[in-house]
């Protein structure tokens, strides 16, 4: 299988989709990006597992054999949309995330193309945030904050389109 030739596009999160990223394990230390069971998201109406919320923010990022690569949460702010992602774990580390991060900016960009586009990264995931400065976005500050497993430092990382 050769991802590298493989067109990617979103689409809209479906329930199955969502219930299959429910299942997905991460080694540690990425284990922390792991998901409560589907029904339990379900029923706490939380995340995709609120079917309002999955529409209206939760995208999976699909290829031409319709594959699920992973998906993203375009969160709508005040005049910026935050990008929460997840690469399926059996794809992480293989050279695709460049692809699957350029992708889910796109869709951002097409979405609400005035908004400034950023995520949050945990500091020492330094695999994910080389991927996100080869996409073009720039650590612009560092802070701590809650996770569920305590407090950890995150970097805000702003997209700036690369020169071409």
């Amino acid at each position: 299988m050769n991802h590298q030739t493989e067109q990617l596009y979103a689409i809209p999160m479906t329930i199955d989709q969502a219930a299959e990223v429910c299942e997905w394990t991460y080694p540690a230390p990425y284990n922390i990006y792991g998901w409560l069971p589907f029904e339990q998201m379900q029923g706490l109406g939380i995340e995709f597992g609120d079917p309002d919320i999955r529409r209206q923010q939760y995208i999976s990022i699909m290829d031409e054999q319709d594959r699920m690569w992973g998906f993203a949460q375009l969160f709508p702010m005040e005049g910026v949309t935050r990008i929460g992602l997840g690469m399926r774990p059996d794809w992480c580390g293989l050279g695709m995330g460049k692809r699957f991060v350029k992708c889910i900016t796109d869709e951002a960009i097409r979405r609400q193309p005035s908004n400034e586009i950023d995520l949050e990264v945990l500091t020492w995931n330094k695999r994910a945030i080389r991927t996100y400065q080869q996409v073009g976005f720039q650590i612009t500050d560092t802070y701590e904050r809650m996770t569920k497993e305590g407090n950890a430092l995150f970097h805000c990382m702003v997209y700036k389109p690369l020169e071409k």
